[in-house]
């Protein structure tokens, strides 16, 4: 019997070949979809889930009333580690961790710089990296140990045995390499080459003990059975216990295994992070999957009088309903597992590209039995989806209204089938629409004015020798026509890299706590980034030696602080006194999609992290660049010459938006061109049942037109039906989306009006085609059996 049925579905498939082809084309590409974002999904969510002791594994979080609402991080001050670990028998391990610092380590001749961290012992104790070489209890005890991965190792020293081997670290320290740790897996949100002892941090002199300085990770190692709400309510006014300067600071722990996907907070409460992309993208997936077998149901509803008298004459001779839903199911099943097996083809061709799209080393296992068992579980899924509904609408005929002849296909105003022409293009119009706004929106940050110039500005990370020759340095190039200007400052002007709400000024009211960018800048910060003074003057020592303790401060610390003339005023902050000598026109520091907040610059004093260098305008950048790496590596010659352009830093920052924009587009795409060929089937078929009446029709004087029109209008009015409802589901969704950008765009009404349009002539152009096809057809071919 089940040999019987696979014969039929098979030639069901040869002997309407265009209809099996529409079916197979649109669910391969819809498995391929869903196959390339649950791919996708199952990355992101399975990032540092590999540690074994991920359940007991905790970060310390920090939360503390700021302009009215409860800020939360997850930064600390140094001493935090020590002090818990003292403090709490629930605590088993803790380590610090100094996020991401660079060194150049030097084995003979060979000089690389390499990413890196120090941290605590109990590192490798909380966090399953596992060692090649060496052991975990050791590696990390001695001040000037080093343990590295394996390919940082070969790196190094070949082929050699790198433990027990010296490498020199900054031309300054020496070290002994303890232990090879395995190369990190593509899924932990680490980065790291190497890994130092924190005692390496006491002899650089950066272990302070201030309480207030939060600057580094903590992570904590419960012990078994250890209850980490109880636990984060014991720890909870920690910070006020050391400082009395935090008394509405509270400390907790955060589960660690969440940090990936859950990262965002507001008011003090988890509100997502990664989660929100992956359930958006999980819903298309299940979307366009969903299309596709609309498709293969309207395809097969749609035939249904090409397989009525096959039905009726199986149930006369003794078939039952259950064997012909059985018969249906398998025929779906057959066509799913056919698709599937186009769809693996196309995600193998297009892993690496989407892969590269999402930035993530995405790759297939099919030597996982898991993988296997899953596929065969979605062809299934899928055919019954997609089978279901024609098979319970075909194996519902009568028997002998079919054989009478007096079978009629289904002509009500609503039906199955339209209804799901119009959840189609509903999603497809919902696709359309999120696609204009996302791209407004990054087109809308793009266009805002940074506050400063980009062009022809780079900025160098000081190392080395460069802080001790930084004049020389400056003088040279300045001397060579190379740099028009130079200043030295504390981060990048692409980047904040410190703030605080412990500024005090004259007038400040207490109860607003305020967070307030600090940024530093030894000389002529002004005239090297472009920024424009409104007010009062730039730095400059050569004129003004007490420029080293003077402040500038931008647009928004004016109005917050509200000072009526700011020039001379005292701002307090780290126990120094900063006159203001300028105001400058705010400027975007960190995201362009938010508000700029108030920024104290202040003077030569902490500014001594990066050099910012303006070439002259009147040499090429290759030529700027050549003279700049010559007068670096004369003055530090042991260290690379390493630069960013500021313009180049600055567009990363719309990275993560133009993904999304292009992954919304595309699957926007695809979800039309799946829609498309569902439409095509059915206009197809609707021309082909109707041939003898456009016939009689042209015989009686019809145009091309009227018969186009006449089977076109039904198609549209459900495409108009679908504008109607996609558009305030679309504007709902968007404008929540738009809710996380403090600078954003007004949804107009042009969006949706294009949006509909689109989708109006993607429909008449695919339906269209069959149209015209059938009324310039000659009606003496469908008229001659009468």
């Amino acid at each position: 019997m089940y040999k019987n049925y696979l014969k039929i579905a098979w030639r069901n498939l040869i002997r309407n070949k265009s209809f099996s082809l529409l079916n197979i084309v649109g669910l391969s590409i819809g498995l391929a979809v869903t196959a390339l974002i649950l791919i996708w999904i199952n990355f992101e969510i399975g990032v540092d889930q590999f540690h074994t002791n991920k359940n007991r594994i905790y970060q310390v979080y920090n939360q503390y009333p700021v302009e009215g609402e409860i800020w939360t991080w997850n930064s600390t001050p140094k001493i935090m580690a020590p002090t818990i670990k003292k403090d709490y028998p629930e605590v088993e391990s803790v380590s610090r961790y100094n996020y991401d610092d660079t060194f150049l380590f030097s084995v003979g001749n060979k000089k690389m710089k390499s990413t890196g961290t120090i941290v605590d012992p109990d590192f490798l104790n909380i966090f399953s990296f596992p060692l090649l070489e060496g052991s975990v209890e050791t590696v990390l005890e001695g001040v000037n140990s080093v343990v590295i991965t394996e390919t940082f190792a070969k790196k190094l020293f070949g082929d050699e045995p790198a433990v027990g081997k010296m490498v020199k670290v900054d031309n300054a320290d020496t070290f002994k390499v303890t232990g090879i740790l395995k190369d990190l897996p593509n899924n932990t949100g680490f980065n790291f080459e190497f890994l130092m002892p924190w005692a390496y941090a006491n002899q650089l002199g950066w272990n302070d003990k201030h309480w207030g300085n939060n600057s580094i990770a903590t992570y904590v190692l419960l012990k078994e059975g250890a209850d980490y709400t109880a636990f984060s309510e014991k720890i909870k006014n920690l910070r006020e216990r050391y400082d009395k300067g935090a008394a509405d600071m509270v400390t907790y722990l955060y589960p660690w295994s969440r940090y990936w996907l859950y990262s965002e907070f507001e008011d003090g409460k988890e509100v997502g992070g990664r989660i929100v992309s992956i359930r958006m993208f999980g819903f298309i997936a299940a979307i366009i999957l969903l299309i596709a077998c609309i498709n293969f149901m309207n395809l097969s509803t749609a035939r249904s009088e090409k397989r009525a008298k096959e039905v009726g004459i199986r149930k006369v001779v003794g078939a039952r309903k259950g064997a012909l839903i059985g018969q249906f199911l398998g025929e779906s099943i057959l066509i799913s597992a056919i698709a599937a097996v186009l769809a693996l083809v196309l995600v193998v061709l297009a892993l690496p590209s989407f892969g590269e799209l999402v930035q993530r080393p995405l790759a297939l296992d099919m030597t996982n039995e898991w993988f296997w068992l899953s596929a065969l579980g979605v062809v299934v899924f899928t055919g019954i989806l997609a089978g279901s509904y024609p098979a319970l609408y075909l194996s519902g005929f009568k028997p002998s209204a079919v054989l009478k002849g007096t079978f009629k296909k289904m002509s009500a105003p609503v039906t199955p089938r339209k209804v799901m022409v119009v959840l189609q293009f509903s999603a497809a119009i919902i696709l359309i629409t999120a696609s204009i706004i996302v791209t407004q929106q990054l087109q809308k940050v793009q266009n805002r004015q940074s506050g400063y110039s980009k062009a022809n500005l780079i900025y160098s990370i000081v190392e080395g020798d460069v802080g001790k020759n930084y004049t020389l340095i400056k003088n040279e190039l300045l001397a060579s026509g190379t740099a028009e200007s130079v200043t030295k400052t504390s981060s990048p002007i692409t980047q904040g890299w410190s703030n605080s709400w412990g500024f005090d000024w004259k007038g400040k009211d207490e109860d607003n706590i305020t967070t307030i960018q600090r940024f530093s800048a030894d000389d002529a910060i002004a005239k090297t980034t472009g920024m424009e003074i409104i007010a009062g003057r730039d730095f400059d020592l050569s004129k003004y030696p007490t420029d080293s303790t003077a402040a500038i401060i931008n647009e928004s610390a004016v109005k917050l602080m509200n000072f009526e003339e700011p020039l001379g005023q005292i701002i307090k902050d780290m126990g120094i006194e900063w006159r203001v000598v300028g105001v400058v026109k705010d400027f975007i520091l960190d995201s362009p999609f938010q508000k700029v907040e108030p920024m104290v610059i202040e003077g030569a004093l902490y500014a001594n992290n990066v050099i910012h260098i303006k070439f002259n305008k009147t040499e090429s950048t290759s030529e700027s660049l050549a003279t700049t790496e010559a007068i670096f590596r004369k003055y530090n010659p042991e260290y690379p010459f390493n630069y960013e352009f500021v313009d180049q830093e600055y567009a990363k920052k719309f990275d993560d938006q133009k993904r999304t924009g292009q992954l919304v587009s595309l699957f926007t795409l695809l979800t039309i061109f799946i829609s498309c060929l569902g439409l095509f089937g059915l206009a197809s078929y609707m021309a082909e049942n109707r041939i003898k009446e456009i016939g009689i029709r042209k015989v009686l004087g019809a145009s091309v037109q009227n018969i186009t029109t006449l089977l076109s209008k039904d198609f549209l009015k459900l495409v108009l039906i679908s504008i109607v409802l996609a558009v305030p589901i679309s504007w709902y969704f968007m404008s929540k989306w738009l809710d996380d950008f403090a600078y954003r765009i007004t949804i107009s009404w042009w969006i949706f009006a294009l949006a509909g349009i689109l989708a109006l002539t993607i429909a008449l152009l695919t339906v269209s085609f069959q149209a015209v096809k059938a009324a310039i057809a000659n009606p003496v071919k469908s008229l001659r059996t009468e």
